[in-house]
């Protein structure tokens, strides 16, 4: 079924690519985009509150994330921007009163994005030092749930009809002092159910801070290397009759990891095999990634795939990570934000499990070997049918100015243009200069807010106001945006394999995992959104289901949402 909408520096030199862009991603910078900061206007006033009183605690220079997701039901995506508060027996600490906020979209068709603070009436004033989060329907009643991963105690909030109640120890999490970081919901086993996967930083407490110096004297952040690593959390859904009910199944399906410093992580299918697998980038600790055995269980593959470490060996400090085939190669590859003097890591898929890291010999890698990058993402926010990349920026300590003059605390994002078969040049002055303020951003996602078919993106700041940018695209770039209703397979589709294919004889195949989470302690729109150049119809889309079942449909018109409900129960 068909619901139409309205109609709306320099390459990445990867190995055997070199040479001129070739179909609809040659397009000059002149017809791209505009990404207009439209936060006040669009009624977002966040300040993301950090607790810092002076003691200078680990947790302070985080950040938090945004959850971009439908929660209440209206088919608009709301903002549920994630927040610090005070330290618990810190009187001195600011930000006492601080809560999680919601955003409820209330942008018309086709008008500016308007939000309205849905905080309170959604009983998401949540008082909690919380840094990321996951949205996603894990009892398969309709409404998307949410999953909050803090300092302390992690939340689970069961969404009724856009009301959301604290479920979280009637169904099980753990009541464990943890450093809770990113989270991402999957349906490990194919069945019918989400899954979660909570990431762990380090071992920290208030009563377990350490003081680190940098001159002898004065307390400076320690570094993840002061402090052991933590496990991340993996929760089997196991709810019947309407009561969410999760068991912590870490050790028994192989993801248990103590050493690990996990701050972000994605869902991909590394092999097309049908199964989901999991991509983690930890900080001075080998990034992790566990293949889907077919049963639900992992293995972890990190160092024999090649990105566990730089091409020199070394783990890096890895933050924000996301998955996708940028390169239209049919296999998924990783982008890891990593720690300044590092650069961002592109592992590109190789298939047969083997991944290289591109960025040193690209401009990609230069480009952002001074910044520290939090947020990344992959996302066509140019609708040519190439994925562009989408890098947040920040450092950790406002003194680094002192120590590496080339390095600022504030830095800015960096959007970088695909222009085919992978090939990046970065755009982020000129018509997306809106995103060159300089911000000490952590959290970042994409989502259509305004329902005009092209993505948007917000970014949130640690200890500052979170930004929205709307994408003001051309006339002519087409679109097609999918919305899955699954029955035997778990109600968000989560897991679906999609292909589309357009252009005519000869033309390109995307391809797009629906996933939760992603980039650093966000989530971005789950439907997925494929921008189709200047096409009118998508040739073909095919639909492969968790459950197995595969639907294909032909000559779809663009400019709309196809929306597939999943044969079966």
């Amino acid at each position: 079924m068909i619901r139409h909408g309205l109609l709306p520096a320099l390459f990445v030199l990867l190995t055997g690519l070199a040479g001129p862009a070739t179909g609809p991603a040659s397009a000059q910078a002149g017809d791209a985009p505009t990404l207009v900061d439209v936060t006040a206007a669009a009624g977002v006033d966040f300040t993301h509150q950090t607790g810092a009183f002076g003691n200078k605690w680990l947790p302070e220079t985080m950040g938090s994330g945004v959850v971009i997701f439908d929660a209440d039901g209206d088919d608009r995506l709301d903002l549920l921007l994630l927040n610090g508060r005070s330290f618990t027996g810190v009187k001195e600490s600011p930000g006492a009163s601080a809560t999680q906020r919601l955003y409820l979209n209330r942008s018309s068709e086709g008008g500016p994005i308007r939000f309205q603070d849905g905080t309170r009436s959604a009983g998401l004033d949540l008082s909690a030092y919380c840094m990321g989060g996951a949205a996603g329907d894990l009892d398969n009643d309709g409404d998307a749930d949410l999953y909050l991963s803090c300092l302390g105690q992690d939340f689970l909030l069961e969404n009724r009809n856009g009301k959301f109640t604290d479920v979280s120890r009637a169904a099980g999490l753990s009541q464990d002092y943890e450093f809770g970081v990113s989270v991402a919901m999957l349906d490990a086993d194919h069945d019918g159910r989400l899954d979660v996967y909570a990431t762990r930083y380090v071992t920290w407490s208030p009563k377990s801070d350490l003081f680190c110096t940098l001159d002898g004297e004065a307390k400076a952040y320690c570094t993840p290397e002061s402090y052991e690593g933590a496990s991340p959390r993996f929760y089997k859904n196991v709810s019947k009759s309407g009561s969410l009910r999760l068991e912590d199944r870490t050790k028994e399906v192989g993801l248990y990891k103590p050493t690990a410093k996990s701050l972000g992580v994605t869902v991909l299918d590394l092999d097309g095999d049908g199964w989901e697998d999991l991509a983690v980038a930890n900080d001075t600790q080998p990034n992790l990634l566990y293949r889907n055995k077919g049963n639900g269980t992992f293995e972890e593959i990190g160092v024999s795939s090649g990105m566990a470490f730089s091409e020199t060996g070394v783990a890096r400090g890895g933050m924000g990570i996301d998955a996708a085939d940028y390169d239209h190669s049919g296999r998924p590859s990783i982008v890891i934000g990593n720690f300044a003097n590092e650069m961002v890591a592109l592992y590109r898929n190789e298939g047969n499990r083997l991944f290289v890291d591109v960025a040193p010999t690209s401009h990609v890698g230069r480009k952002t070997l001074l910044n520290l990058t939090f947020g990344a993402f992959y996302f066509d926010y140019d609708l040519d049918g190439w994925l562009d990349l989408f890098l947040a920026n920040g450092h950790l300590d406002p003194e680094i100015e002192r120590i590496q003059p080339r390095v600022t605390y504030a830095q800015p994002a960096q959007l970088f243009r695909n222009q085919g078969r992978g090939r990046f040049v970065e755009v982020t002055g000129g018509q997306v200069a809106d995103l060159a303020t300089p911000r000490v951003a952590r959290g970042a996602a994409w989502g259509d807010l305004d329902r005009d078919g092209d993505p948007d993106v917000v970014v949130t700041t640690n200890g500052g106001k979170a930004a929205v940018f709307e994408n003001r695209a051309p006339e002519g770039g087409t679109w097609l945006r999918i919305d899955l209703r699954g029955t035997r397979s778990n109600r968000d589709g989560v897991g679906a394999r999609i292909e589309l294919t357009s252009g005519g004889q000869g033309g390109e195949t995307q391809r797009w995992l629906v996933r939760t989470g992603g980039s650093y302690l966000s989530q971005n729109q789950v439907d997925p959104l494929f921008g189709l150049g200047t096409a009118k119809v998508a040739d073909k889309v095919v639909v492969r289901w968790p459950s197995g079942e595969t639907q294909t449909f032909e000559n779809v018109t663009a400019n709309g949402v196809l929306e597939v409900t999943e044969p079966g129960k």
